[in-house]
């Protein structure tokens, strides 16, 4: 059996060069094809990376092609992913997996059907710090977690992004784009959600652009920007999570745990890397020694300063399981569930009522030093 799988793109975009630039870095891929609706941008990675260019269908029928990543925007992520499968092929997609449940699960039993894996990023919960807290929280150091506090708040994406539309029409807002990282390293941490109650507003109904090269342009908002939410863990763990747009600073961690026994402080699940900070017993806080897991080293350079960026890790983990014939850790399971929940959250703020999730899924399984590090390729691109 073959010890690497053929990796095709559709979807060129800017999330694109992530997965074109970082694949190098692990075992089980190799970046074969890149197709786009817009043929100028398949090209266009395509030089930058040295792979082919190639039309969807092309690309869909190609035989070196095992797991195509689905990089549209979340609107098309569905009819994308059903494309890919019908076409025989296993799909990893961008995050969010889809917009409803029905269409995840639409996608889960056509893959049953064909013997196909689906996969669905955010696959940061994988990084050195998340990782380190699952650690914390496995080893019984907090007790039972009981509640907790998660905060995803900024001034939205019309600063940066060059064309920031999908991010404030159905389909977008901070639960579905920035929620799945929250969300998703809360199923890895804690387990599964078992009801949703939810708050949600549009506190301006348009917005400027100050971004190039569209700055001035206006916008109109069509769905929520500010979420109030509360969710109840299968365990009986209570978190509240509180996503806006609307906010231009605040003083609260990304992720806060509270268990019988301590509190663990937990960095944006955005990111792979990050200070973890832990009390118990009403101690002094202070930061976790440093655990020496691969996927929370600095490889990145940015304004901010050194950055852990591994993303591409579920994608790679997605491939070797599939040749060991495995689960993997960013399944459709955790994917859908993600879903559910911020469906649930937004249905819960149009109806002003507890939300129960249809779905469940099983904690991932933890990603220690030893299995990260045989993700990674003996020679780093």
């Amino acid at each position: 059996m073959a010890k690497t799988l053929g990796i095709g793109i559709i979807g060129c975009g800017n999330i694109s060069a992530t997965y074109f630039g970082l694949s190098p870095m692990f075992k089980g891929i190799e970046v074969r094809a890149g197709a786009d609706i817009n043929m100028d941008a398949a090209k266009a990675r395509a030089k930058q990376y040295g792979v082919r260019a190639e039309t969807i269908a092309d690309l869909l029928k190609a035989k070196d092609i095992d797991i195509v990543v689905n990089l549209t925007v979340p609107a098309a992520h569905y009819e994308v992913s059903k494309q890919i499968i019908d076409a025989g092929k296993h799909v990893y997609s961008e995050k969010p997996f889809v917009l409803s449940v029905k269409d995840g699960q639409d996608l889960q039993k056509r893959a049953a059907k064909k013997g196909l894996r689906v996969g669905s990023a955010p696959d940061t919960f994988l990084g050195g710090s998340h990782q380190l807290a699952r650690h914390l929280i496995d080893s019984g150091k907090l007790g039972k977690i009981t509640s907790g506090t998660l905060h995803i708040m900024n001034h939205g994406m019309e600063h940066w992004h060059p064309n920031p539309d999908f991010f404030f029409l159905p389909g977008g807002g901070p639960v579905l784009d920035l929620g799945p990282y929250y969300i998703a390293d809360l199923i890895n941490l804690i387990g599964p959600v078992k009801r949703v109650a939810a708050l949600t507003t549009i506190p301006a109904k348009e917005r400027t652009i100050s971004s190039k090269p569209r700055k001035g342009e206006k916008l109109k908002v069509e769905t929520p920007t500010t979420i109030l939410a509360l969710l109840e863990f299968e365990n009986g763990a209570a978190v509240t999570l509180n996503a806006s747009w609307d906010v231009w600073a605040h003083g609260h961690s990304p992720i806060e745990l509270y268990g019988e026994e301590g509190s663990l402080f937990i960095p944006d699940p955005n990111f792979f890397g990050g200070e973890v900070r832990y009390t118990k017993q009403g101690k002094p806080v202070t930061r976790v020694a440093k655990w020496e897991h691969p996927f929370g080293v600095p490889n990145q350079q940015h304004s901010e300063g050194a950055m852990a960026n591994y993303r591409t890790a579920g994608l790679a983990d997605m491939a070797l399981a599939i040749l060991a014939g495995r689960p993997h850790r960013c399944s459709q399971e955790v994917a859908l569930h993600t879903v559910d929940v911020m469906t649930g959250i937004l249905r819960s703020g149009e109806t002003g009522k507890f939300v129960n999730m249809v779905t469940t899924c099983e904690r991932p399984a933890a990603l220690g030093v030893q299995e990260a590090k045989a993700l990674l390729a003996s020679r780093r691109k």
